[in-house]
């Protein structure tokens, strides 16, 4: 059975309406209902898939962030992208903070943790997933947890990292609380989310791959970020693009929207529209993915 809000999940006004019909093209074919709060901006799927019913929606062949090998060549892609990627993370929290305490919420295999650690941070993880996490206790035994009631109020963090994982959380309020009494007076909470006002957002329109409904809860845009502030007390030290995922998400978007097309004009047209949409995107630091460093006010 699905769960049906009645009020914003961020700002918990009772003002919503219909925003948009998405379909689920990864997996069920099903359509969901998307509502926008005319107080926040956010937008969230409703009704939707209880949490305790969720995961059948995450077993499919390209999600890769649950699996460390893909024989495919877009999973080849996609891991050689996160290679670069753990680099950038890296080279950002050590900018952010010296070798401290990490945790990153939505590890998915720990490859970045793994990294983490071996640079000579002091490394935890949280992974939903069974699969998942399983593969990252055999990384990093006994340093990833399932669910956050598993770590003790006393254990604090510098740096508290969600890559791509705040859109997918059913407790956003809750979770967002607990996090913010780990983190360090000093400390900082990274946030990268999909962008549904980025130009390949609107290129694509309801075959945007950045929709993935019912994985994704809620997507946000300025407004509902700068929301989120307002509500946890925290501000916005700074705003980075994600740049790769404008290449990626046009990939999986050209797929949705021209099933039959093949393979070569595919990743052609989404290389094309990738690079539109970064260039678009860089006056307003409007990407397809956008980063935001938060601190405690």
């Amino acid at each position: 059975m699905s769960e049906r809000l009645n009020k914003c999940p961020l700002c918990k006004s009772g003002l919503f309406l219909n925003h948009s019909e998405i379909k689920d093209f990864a997996v069920s074919g099903e359509t969901f209902v998307i509502c926008k709060c005319q107080s926040c901006d956010l937008l969230f799927t409703n009704p939707r898939p209880k949490q305790s019913e969720i995961n059948p929606y995450y077993d499919f062949q390209e999600y890769y962030s649950h699996k460390d090998e893909s024989k495919s060549f877009t999973g080849y892609i996609y891991n050689q992208v996160r290679k670069l990627n753990i680099k950038q993370k890296l080279k950002l929290i050590n900018k952010l903070h010296n070798k401290g305490k990490l945790l990153d919420y939505g590890c998915g295999t720990a490859e970045f943790l793994q990294a983490a650690k071996e640079d000579g941070w002091k490394v935890k993880g949280l992974e939903p997933n069974d699969k998942a996490r399983a593969l990252s206790n055999i990384k990093l035994p006994n340093k990833i947890v399932g669910e956050l009631e598993e770590l003790k109020n006393s254990q604090k963090f510098d740096v508290i990292t969600l890559f791509h994982v705040l859109e997918h959380i059913h407790k956003l309020r809750k979770t967002l609380k607990k996090l913010i009494t780990i983190l360090n007076t000093d400390g900082y909470i990274i946030i990268a989310v999909p962008n549904p006002e980025s130009p390949d957002a609107k290129l694509y329109g309801q075959n945007w791959a950045g929709w993935d409904v019912p994985r994704h809860l809620y997507h946000f845009n300025e407004k509902s970020i700068q929301t989120l502030c307002k509500e946890f007390d925290l501000e916005i030290k700074e705003k980075k693009p994600m740049k790769f995922d404008s290449y990626y998400v046009s990939l999986l978007s050209e797929k949705y929207k021209n099933p039959n097309q093949g393979l070569i004009k595919n990743y052609l047209k989404a290389f094309i529209n990738g690079m539109k949409s970064n260039l678009k995107a860089k006056k307003e630091i409007n990407y397809s993915s956008n980063l935001f460093i938060l601190q405690k006010k």
